[in-house]
């Protein structure tokens, strides 16, 4: 009996032993390494980064700095991390897990593997995936919080974006060629007013001509007193600085196929056609016109109502019982019912993506089978479509971005001390 009570002892001591190392070892590790206003970043969370970067970087090749440094820089991050969430918080800013699954699936397809897959890989590389999927929530967070904060720190007048525009237009036409046709209509030697009065008859006239159709080759070889008539007018390949300035004025933003003049000259009236550009960035969308009957399913609607009523509404029309418009105007639930389901010229990718969708799959003239979006059920006729030149939009668009991209990181790391600054931080070392 005396031995078991001394076994008793000695295993209840050496159990009170290990939990109490165990204990010991749990508070180094979730010791506080900072507070951060009302939050805290704890030693394993730092311990957790610094791990991951040193396996990623292992895995990469790459040096780090010493260890010290490394922590720094780590805990500088959580810090920021921190505020971020606290930040998020009181402007109710949240990241689903639907919606983080989302992004880790697109994470996970660009570097071509399965979100499964993903997983595993961050498993097997030592980190922890669950540890990974709530960084990748932060960073959301703090991306959107940051977005929000800054954005209404950055002012781009209207006056930035033209002069970044011209800026732009003049790097761009240096590397522009233009490939002219050139009808001279000369003056004659010692021109009488009389005279100079007959050449303008004829340029008008032969620019009449020319926007009714004629080929341009054929009257320059007819008409034209210009060395390259024989050419039927064409110049050949010339950047715009190598072109006379009267005309590189007058070309200049003009598109393909465009005819100008006449042009005044002291050797008479110049008509010029652009044959071709190359060197120029020309951006084109395309837009459809369509309209659609939308019908709305509601608790005394059911989706297989609202279908079968579309089904009906469109066998009326293609027989020609009744017009696209007319049943639009009656059944339709959307904004546009009013005006007969007309939604005008619009590029696909404004729709829903079902509706984008199902117009793709169009004719023009010919009217969908009904067909599901987020709005409720529709159904669509094309009616128009068409390539437009977005040039000048993406241009303007591309110019903001660039001055909105330059000022947004300016402002990014002066709004991020602010907030530092405006905070109560205490950073732990790690020897203390």
């Amino acid at each position: 009996m005396k031995k078991s009570l001394k076994l008793i002892t000695l295993a209840t001591t050496l159990y009170v032993s290990l939990l109490s190392l165990a204990q010991a070892k749990l508070e180094e590790i979730d010791r506080v390494a900072a507070i951060v206003n009302s939050g805290v970043v704890l030693e394993s969370e730092v311990q957790d980064l610094v791990n991951n970067i040193k396996l990623q970087a292992q895995k990469d090749n790459q040096a780090l700095p010493s260890d010290r440094v490394l922590r720094t820089q780590v805990v500088d991050k959580l810090i920021n991390d921190s505020l971020m969430t606290q930040l998020g918080e009181r402007m109710g800013v949240k990241v689903s897990d639907a919606q983080l699954d989302e992004t880790l699936t697109n994470m996970a397809r660009e570097s071509g593997m399965t979100l499964e897959q993903m997983q595993v890989s961050i498993n097997d590389s030592g980190a922890n995936y669950e540890t990974y999927r709530e960084s990748v929530r932060t960073e959301l967070i703090a991306g959107e919080v940051r977005r929000a904060s800054v954005r209404r720190r950055i002012y781009i007048s209207p006056q930035e974006v033209d002069n970044l525009i011209e800026a732009m237009k003049e790097q761009s036409a240096n590397s522009e060629e233009y490939r002219l046709g050139h009808i001279l209509i000369e003056f004659p030697a010692k021109a009488t007013q009389e005279d100079m009065n007959n050449a303008k008859v004829r340029a008008d006239k032969t620019i009449e001509l020319l926007n009714k159709g004629s080929d341009f080759a054929k009257i320059a070889i007819t008409a034209s007193s210009d060395a390259n008539a024989l050419n039927g007018g064409d110049m050949g390949w010339k950047a715009i600085t190598e072109l006379p300035s009267l005309f590189s004025e007058v070309i200049e933003g003009k598109d393909k196929g465009e005819i100008i003049g006449p042009i005044r000259t002291g050797l008479g009236y110049s008509i010029i056609k652009i044959l071709d550009i190359r060197g120029r960035q020309i951006t084109e969308i395309e837009e459809v016109d369509s309209r659609h009957i939308l019908i709305k399913p509601s608790i005394i609607l059911s989706e297989a109502k609202a279908e079968q009523t579309l089904i009906d509404i469109r066998e009326k029309i293609v027989s020609g019982e009744a017009t696209f418009g007319e049943m639009a105007k009656e059944h339709s639930e959307g904004p546009t019912g009013v005006k007969g389901g007309e939604l005008g010229w619009a590029e696909p990718s404004n729709y829903d993506p079902a509706f984008s969708e199902a117009l793709a799959k169009l004719q023009i003239g010919e009217v969908s089978q009904p067909f599901r979006s987020s709005f409720g059920w529709h159904i669509a006729e094309l009616t128009g479509r068409r390539n437009i030149d977005a040039t000048t939009q993406m241009n303007t668009n591309r110019a903001y971005q660039m001055i909105f991209n330059r000022k947004f990181g300016i402002e990014s790391a002066r709004w991020l001390k602010e907030t530092r600054d405006e905070a109560y931080i205490e950073i732990y070392d790690v020897e203390e």
